[in-house]
């Protein structure tokens, strides 16, 4: 299937249809509200969160006795929000850092959730059938009112974030002088975090309890290494999240045999990967160019400096004398030569050279400040 096929059947197939536009709209949602648990240093919070919300659809069915999409969102929603203010509970009553408490939370809701699983798979019900699935989740599972919900929460969390920007970006740098200004830090806390919580509920249909983490902190982790800037890094993440569920679906459409959740996942992480060595600010290639370019003008620097010294103690810089010591001056001088005439900093004729005027005056402010670093 090639690009331009795949394209027309996204338009024609109602299941694929469907499944890329969810997939699109929850790599946005995680990507922005992402970005805050990635700033926060929070990042284990989305797996928490995805953990514990485990029961809560185990529960739901127990009650329902049968598989009912809403009902399992709104359990694993009230089993999220719970673990949530227990870890808040823990952090804040006890001694305990919020490291711990998250992984521990994470396990005892886990740990409920699989018993419960083992427990419902043994009941003589067939209706329980596939419930297993919401561990690395199913994609082709998702309705289109499935979709238009992750549409209208994806509003409602944009409106949010637009209404108290400024007091969540002042609550993710500075929160004391946030509380200091009158802002209701922990009402902003509870807020940002119940539309985390919401965001990751919305996912385990199509991502999994296992994976939905990685949906939620891969876009955010690719922007930060792009920017220093909140509402772009928002923005970039969300971008990064919408390409990862897109390009996740088509993959897995293309391929048998391929789970949806896991491949947008590698996607996302992709990304990570290429912003890690390319992003200009912070990528490994680029540090290394700029890492390269400083040794090479330290080289230039050095010799421009040795150069200098001779030139201040020889009457004749191009005396052989003169030009015998900067022969004798090895690991710089031969390669830095041109670099310096390139430059106009010297001034070559055969095995003959001086410093130009421009070469002089720089020489003596590197050589003066060179100088007064040693001295201190």
């Amino acid at each position: 299937m090639d690009i331009k096929e795949y394209i027309e059947l996204v338009f024609t197939d109602y299941t694929l249809r469907t499944i890329t536009l969810g997939t699109a709209v929850l790599g946005a949602i995680c990507g922005m509200l992402g970005s805050f648990a990635v700033l926060r240093k929070q990042s284990l919070l989305g797996d928490a969160i995805s953990h514990a919300a485990l029961p809560g659809i185990a529960i739901a069915f127990l009650i329902i006795g049968t598989k009912n999409s809403s009902a399992f969102l709104l359990g694993a929603l009230i089993s999220g929000l719970i673990g949530t203010f227990w870890i808040r509970g823990i952090t804040s009553k006890t001694h305990l850092k919020s490291d711990t408490a998250l992984g521990l939370i994470l396990s005892l809701f886990f740990g409920f959730g699989m018993l419960l699983l083992t427990y419902i798979q043994k009941m003589p019900n067939a209706n329980q059938a596939g419930l297993e699935s919401y561990l690395f989740g199913q994609a082709a599972t998702l309705l289109e009112s499935d979709v238009w919900l992750m549409v209208i929460v994806t509003g409602i969390s944009l409106v949010v974030l637009l209404l108290f920007w400024k007091e969540l970006k002042l609550l993710l740098f500075d929160p004391d002088y946030t509380k200091t200004l009158g802002f209701n830090t922990k009402f902003l806390d509870i807020l940002i975090t119940t539309f985390i919580v919401i965001a990751i509920v919305l996912g385990l249909q199509t991502v999994g309890v296992v994976l939905m983490s990685a949906m939620l902190l891969a876009p955010a982790a690719a922007a930060r290494q792009w920017t220093n800037n909140l509402a772009v890094m928002v923005i970039l993440a969300a971008i990064f999240g919408a390409f990862s569920g897109v390009f996740g679906t088509a993959i897995s459409a293309s391929h048998n045999n391929l789970s949806t959740g896991p491949v947008i996942v590698l996607i996302a992480g992709v990304f990570v990967l290429f912003s890690f060595i390319f992003s200009p600010g912070r990528g490994l290639l680029f540090r290394e160019i700029r890492f390269r370019k400083n040794r090479s003008d330290l080289q230039l620097h050095k010799t421009l400096s040795f150069m200098y010294n001779i030139a201040s103690t020889h009457e004749n810089i191009a005396h052989p004398h003169a030009i015998k010591i900067l022969n004798n001056f090895q690991g710089f001088t031969r390669k830095s030569l041109q670099k310096l005439e390139d430059k106009d900093y010297v001034k070559i004729e055969g095995n003959m050279w001086s410093l130009t005027e421009s070469g002089y005056k720089t020489a003596s402010n590197l050589y003066n400040q060179l100088t007064k670093e040693e001295n201190e």
